[in-house]
């Protein structure tokens, strides 16, 4: 990947995500219930605490479980749920294994539609429909993938000029536009709650 993503807003974590297609996987799966940056920094201290400079599925695929939700919820912790995110982990990168024999950008490489490659994502363990959506904007938007039809299978997050997940993120700027984005939609769901109460 020849680009420089910013979505951890730290030199050294958004370096590892901008060359490593794993790193943005996990970063994306780690993405729920914890701030963006705290997620996306996640694969950097995964690698620190690995001794090494990159992730690779294979090794963390085979890694005795126990050892790997140790090193995630050392302090600082990873995530929010360090235990139930490190076998998120394992089980994305034995997928990956599998079925892309642990490269993680066989996921998107060479993909012919946006809807097949919606479909792939949304294979992959931990990764739902919103979540699958959005890692297809941020390839399409950020990381110049662009299968057929790939911003309407990202569905709203496709959008050009938006600012609605870490696929709009590119510096401080568009990460507080997001953040107000967020914050203005669990506002309405939680408006709408109160009134059909």
């Amino acid at each position: 990947m020849d680009v420089t993503l910013h979505l951890a807003q730290d030199s050294e974590a958004d370096a590892l995500l901008s060359r490593s297609p794993l790193a943005a996987l996990v970063g994306m799966l780690l993405d729920q219930q914890v701030p963006m940056e705290w997620a996306f920094k996640g694969p950097w201290t995964i690698a620190q605490r690995m001794g090494t400079d990159d992730l690779d599925a294979h090794e963390i695929a085979t890694t005795d479980p126990e050892s790997f939700a140790a090193l995630l919820s050392a302090k600082p912790a990873v995530h929010r749920y360090p235990g139930s995110m490190a076998k998120r982990i394992q089980q994305l990168c034995q997928y990956l294994v599998e079925h892309y024999d642990g490269d993680a950008s066989a996921v998107w490489r060479d993909v012919r539609t946006g809807k097949e490659l919606l479909s792939r994502l949304e294979s992959l363990p931990g990764f739902g429909r919103q979540k699958a959506q959005i890692f297809l904007a941020l390839l399409g938007k950020q990381l110049d993938t662009h299968p057929t039809g790939w911003r309407e299978a990202a569905g709203p997050y496709g959008d050009p000029d938006s600012f609605r997940s870490v696929a709009d993120i590119t510096g401080p700027d568009s990460l507080a536009k997001v953040r107000a984005h967020k914050q203005e939609m669990k506002a309405a769901a939680k408006a709408a709650k109160s009134a059909g109460q």
